[in-house]
C-alpha cells in the first residue's frame, strides 16, 4: 500500500491503475485517511535536499535504500 500511495502521489500510476485506486479510495475510509496523512506529512515536511542532511543521515539513508534494493 505504501508503494501504491507513493506512486499515486508522484503521478506514476497508469491511467487505469489511477482510476482503480481512486475507485477504491471512494469506498475505503482507511486508505483515504492514510492518503490524507501522507499528503499532510508531505505538506508539513516540505522537500528535503541532499545538502539538508547531515553526513550520518545521508549515509544511513543510502544504506537503507541499498538494503531495500537487494531485499
Amino acid at each position: 500500500m505504501v508503494e501504491l500511495v507513493t506512486e499515486y502521489l508522484d503521478g506514476g500510476l497508469t491511467r487505469a491503475d489511477q482510476a482503480r485506486f481512486e475507485a477504491h479510495l471512494a469506498e475505503c475510509p482507511h486508505c483515504s485517511e492514510y492518503l490524507a496523512q501522507m499528503r499532510a506529512t508531505i505538506a508539513i515536511t516540505g522537500h528535503v535536499r541532499p545538502d539538508d542532511l547531515t553526513p550520518d543521515a545521508r549515509r544511513d539513508l543510502v544504506a537503507l535504500y541499498r538494503r531495500w534494493q537487494t531485499g
